[in-house]
């Protein structure tokens, strides 16, 4: 059945490009054999969406061409195949796409992945492996992307059953978010809904969430209803994650979720929703026992509850001093009254605040006392909560280096505390970076590097309005191989050969990426058209200054 949804969706876009080094030590050694079959040496693609860490060293990356490590000493990108896996098959090669979610526990690491059929989002399964830290190969299990069968329009839970409207294909069921908790696997697949997978069974399951009209919803009891079977159904039940205009539910879309102890919370494209998991034997009237295994779901909103919106595209939990706090990126869904922001509980989804009103947000990270949340002008940074500073964009200060996170946005953060000196990564549209220090005063920044001894500009085409976008301008990057010289010269010339910018970056006192603005000489923005770059420096001890040229379309 072709399935019709809300195109709220919130994708993160996901390309190429350079790459760095670290300071870390190397704990991580990878084999010959295996670096051969199944890695490639640097990111393939700029986009992060994901960092995750394990074990003492290994720092994983969700990029838009797939899955990357950082060994403790330099990235890794591990090989895709075109090939056509088979579901539950064991591969050491991985689906071709992006990845929008990964989780890790211990040695486990699962990771999804997703692409799109030219008009919508698609998801294209999720692998797991036991064994991610196994440095002569990791082997994986891959599973196609969850969907349902024509006939699943009742499937069992908790107590009993629930009716459901199947959802049949991957297309717009792309697992968003993913968390590991005991023995579960949960993923937040927007169409395919909540489900979770027992890694102890090796099965699958729906996991019901409220209706929009909900508060509640007990998955142990109200199965008041009989099938043609006489099996207890689910009363007032309807799981159906179209549109509400269709009948369905914006509350049954997940795009979020966390889970620990007996507690699980699921965002959605309307709230929040707070799940107890029963798990226990009961005594029943005739003296015999029974096995309860079910959820108590609470249901939060914008309207009820004091969200800043009810699009929930991000959860986290802090623990500080004894006390629990619950983080929630917000956004605007169908309200015109909410707004983007920051929700969050202190005392278990009775009461909620709001901050950071107005910004984007798109992933949190709390260690102790302090948050830190990723976000479309920046990574901001709280002990409190309540009280907010950002992050300057991220430059690497090393001599003679000149790397830069050439945009404002950060999709995700993770303090590292493994040394004895926390570090910070961010990743961003343009990169990773990991800084030494959590003032970010000492970046290391990884990039994709097509040609490393090669002059070229990048993106090219370019657009200044949209590519690269940095406190309220777009850049278009010079990459070069190595400079001996410290005073690069640049010279941007129209097609009729007529200079329309100059400038001399002195590397003695010059930070960042060598770059234009798309602007001429009286700061006014270039016409559309094709645009000579000429950058002249020494790429030898043993050369003078040489003209390097490259021809760059320029786009508005």
């Amino acid at each position: 059945m072709q399935l019709s949804f809300n195109k709220k969706i919130v994708i993160i876009l996901l390309s190429s490009f350079l790459f760095g080094q670290s300071e870390s030590p190397t704990r991580y050694s990878l084999k010959a054999s295996s670096y051969d079959t199944s890695l490639y040496n640097g990111l393939k693609s700029n986009v992060i969406a994901e960092i995750k860490l394990m074990g003492d060293s290994l720092t994983w990356f969700g990029t838009g061409q797939g899955l990357a490590l950082h060994n403790g000493n330099q990235v890794f990108s591990f090989l895709s195949t075109e090939d056509s896996l088979v579901n539950q098959q064991t591969t050491e090669l991985l689906p071709l796409g992006g990845i929008p979610a990964i989780a890790v526990k211990g040695d486990t690491l699962a990771v999804s992945f997703s692409g799109d059929n030219g008009s919508i989002q698609v998801g294209h399964g999720l692998v797991i492996s036991y064994n991610a830290q196994d440095t002569s190969g990791i082997s994986w299990n891959y599973f196609e992307q969850p969907v349902d069968l024509e006939v699943d329009t009742l499937k069992p839970f908790g107590e009993g059953f629930y009716r459901c409207l199947p959802v049949t294909v991957p297309e717009a069921n792309v697992t968003y978010d993913s968390y590991i908790s005991g023995q579960y696997l949960w993923i937040a697949s927007w169409a395919g809904g909540l489900r979770r997978y027992n890694m102890e069974e090796g099965n699958w399951e729906n996991v019901p969430l409220p209706m929009d009209n909900q508060d509640s919803l007990s998955l142990c009891n109200g199965f008041d209803e009989s099938d043609a079977f006489g099996r207890p159904v689910l009363s007032n039940y309807y799981l159906n994650p179209r549109d509400p205009a269709d009948g369905g539910n914006h509350n049954h879309k997940a795009f979020s979720v966390l889970a620990y102890g007996d507690t699980v919370w699921a965002g959605t494209a309307n709230g929040i929703n707070k799940g107890i998991i029963i798990d226990e034997w009961v005594q029943l009237d005739d003296g015999n026992q029974q096995l309860l295994n079910c959820i108590e779901w609470e249901h939060y909103s914008y309207e009820s509850h004091n969200l800043s919106g009810n699009f929930v595209v991000g959860i986290a939990k802090q623990e500080w001093q004894g006390k629990t706090t619950i983080w929630a990126a917000t956004m605007n869904a169908d309200n015109p009254n909410e707004t983007r922001g920051l929700s969050y509980t202190r005392d278990d989804g009775l009461t909620w605040d709001t901050a950071l009103l107005g910004e984007r947000i798109y992933n949190i990270f709390s260690k102790d006392s302090l948050i830190l949340a990723s976000s479309q002008s920046g990574l901001w940074k709280s002990y409190d909560g309540e009280n907010w500073a950002k992050f300057a964009p991220a430059v690497d200060t090393t001599f003679m280096v000149q790397s830069q996170i050439l945009t404002d946005i950060v999709y995700t953060s993770v303090l590292d505390t493994r040394q004895e000196n926390p570090s910070l990564w961010i990743g961003t549209g343009n990169g990773a970076a990991l800084s030494s220090d959590l003032q970010g005063s000492s970046w290391s920044i990884f990039q994709t590097d097509y040609d490393a001894a090669e002059f070229y500009a990048y993106p090219n085409p370019f657009s200044p309005l949209n590519h690269n976008q940095l406190n309220g301008e777009g850049y278009v990057r010079f990459h070069t191989g190595e400079i001996i010289n410290t005073i690069i010269e640049l010279n941007i010339y129209n097609f009729a050969m007529e200079k329309v910018y100059e400038k001399n970056f002195n590397l003695n006192s010059y930070n960042g990426a060598l770059k234009w603005n798309g602007k001429d000489l009286n700061g006014n923005l270039v016409d559309n058209g094709v645009y000579f770059v000429k950058l002249k420096y020494s790429p030898s001890l043993n050369s003078s200054p040489i003209d390097f040229w490259d021809k760059l379309i320029v786009v508005k």
